[in-house]
């Protein structure tokens, strides 16, 4: 007897399995066990985003700190360079200076003009081209169209003649340009 019912539990089992019913939900079961649960994967997911969140701040952060070094190393550059800028121009008037120094003492020695005069020229012209070697330009005026862009009208008054109208009359005071950037405009009268 005890063979007949093993056998008939075994015969159950079969028709269970055979069953399409039994047979989705033992898939289903077998399912389950496969895949972990939803629960784990978005969990799974959320820290894998935080510690990208994480690095992505990291990477900000180190990034900004670099950013703000390169802004103060550049800020101080700046600094450091309009302290010295000069420094070159200033050592290469520095003869001048000394010329200027030796004609006041000669000022006192000597009663002869034309000396004085020829040694303030000739320091005069080492003075304009130390000038000139830096970028520093002369406008020219006289004669010239009036030209707003470098001459500034202080007066207007009759031309002395027909093609002098609207044309640089006569310079109050030079106008000088640096490397092409005008730093003086010049005085002048028009004629108009």
């Amino acid at each position: 007897m005890k063979q007949k019912k093993s056998q008939g539990k075994d015969k159950d089992q079969h028709e269970e399995t055979l069953n399409p019913d039994n047979v989705a939900e033992n898939q289903l079961k077998t399912e389950e066990k496969e895949i972990p649960s939803t629960e784990n994967t978005e969990i799974n997911r959320e820290t894998e985003l935080q510690a990208k969140v994480a690095e992505l701040n990291d990477k900000l952060l180190r990034l900004y700190s670099e950013f703000d070094n390169y802004r103060k190393r550049t800020i101080k550059e700046k600094i450091e360079m309009s302290k010295t800028a000069s420094e070159q121009l200033i050592t290469d008037l520095l003869p001048v200076m000394d010329d200027f120094e030796r004609a006041a003492k000669s000022l006192e020695a000597t009663d002869n003009v034309d000396v004085l005069k020829e040694g303030v020229q000739l320091i005069f012209v080492k003075f304009r081209s130390i000038l000139t070697s830096r970028g520093l330009q002369e406008i020219k005026t006289m004669g010239e169209p009036f030209d707003t862009d470098h001459q500034e009208a202080i007066a207007h008054i009759p031309a002395p003649a027909e093609e002098l109208k609207n044309r640089v009359v006569d310079e109050l005071q030079k106008g000088y340009m640096l490397n092409e950037k005008v730093i003086r405009f010049a005085k002048v009268v028009v004629g108009s």
